[in-house]
Order: C-alpha cells, then structure tokens, then sequence
C-alpha cells in the first residue's frame, strides 16, 4: 500500500470515529437539555462524515452494489467469526462480564448482518423491499418483522427503531 493510501485509510478511519464519537455526545447533550450543543454535535458529525466520504472514495473502496455487498458479507463474516472470538477470549481471562456480555452479543449480531448481505445478494435483481427493524440495545436487525423481542439481547419491541 502507497504512503498516501496508507494515510488516507488512517483519515477515514479517523473521521468514521469521529462521526460516531460525535453522535453519540449529541445524544448525551439533547438528553443532558442542551439542546444547542447536540446541534453542534450533529452538524460537526455531518462535517466529518464528509471528510470520511471523500477519503474513501479517494481509496477507490466504494464500487458497485454487489461488489459492496460481497465486500460487506466477507467483512461481516471476518469480524463475527476471527476478531469477536479473541475479544471474547480476552474479555473473559480478565474477568470482564460486561465487555464479554458486549462482545458475544456483537459477534451474534455481525453473524445476522452476514446472512441478511448474502440474502440481498440473492435478491439483488428482483428488487424486494423490505423494512428492518434495529435494536438499540444490541444493533440485532430484524428483515420486515419487529420481533417480540430480541433474539440476542431480549429487549422490548419499543428499543427497535424501523429502518
């Protein structure tokens, strides 16, 4: 990998942290009653989100639809089935309850955003539509149905937002 893809990799990953990092202290304020700091949140979020758009289009990363989809179920099933299981392994030599409890809960998630990829690659030229449903507990997604509750973390209905 060249110098500049190397450091365009790291500005992206940099400003992909920082859209979420940024989001989620926009949540904190608005719950916090400032509501004019959230705003500032959100908007330095939507600045970074741009910055991180235009590094990874510079890394020439984004191609097609089924070529993002194949890349995003090879990514989904790398990360569910390699790193997850080390970060469990290690949660638990250290007696970490809460980071194992996160950890496990995510490798289960990963393996359904795995499954949900290769179903659309399999649906990709008929054109289906669907609703998902996403726990804010855990980020299980559900295709078209709101389940009871959630098959990994057990939430309620009313912790899933409707995509």
């Amino acid at each position: 990998m060249s110098k500049i893809m190397e450091i365009l990799h790291q500005a992206y990953t940099g400003e992909a942290k920082a859209v979420l990092r940024l989001k989620v202290y926009a949540d904190k304020a608005e719950k916090e009653g400032y509501p004019q700091m959230a705003r500032l949140f959100r908007a330095i979020a939507l600045s970074e989100e741009v910055h991180g758009t235009r590094a990874l289009r510079l890394l020439k990363e984004i191609r097609g639809t089924e070529e993002n989809l194949a890349a995003s179920f090879e990514s989904e099933t790398k990360v569910a089935g390699v790193a997850y299981d080390a970060f469990i392994k290690i949660a638990n030599e250290e007696g970490n309850r809460g980071a194992a409890l996160h950890f496990s809960q995510s490798r289960d998630v990963e393996e359904v955003h795995a499954k949900l990829y290769k179903e659309a690659m399999g649906h990709l030229m008929e054109e289906r539509e669907t609703t998902y449903h996403v726990c804010t507990i855990c980020g299980y997604v559900s295709d078209g149905v709101l389940p009871d509750k959630c098959p990994v973390c057990s939430a309620k209905p009313e912790y899933f937002t409707q995509v």
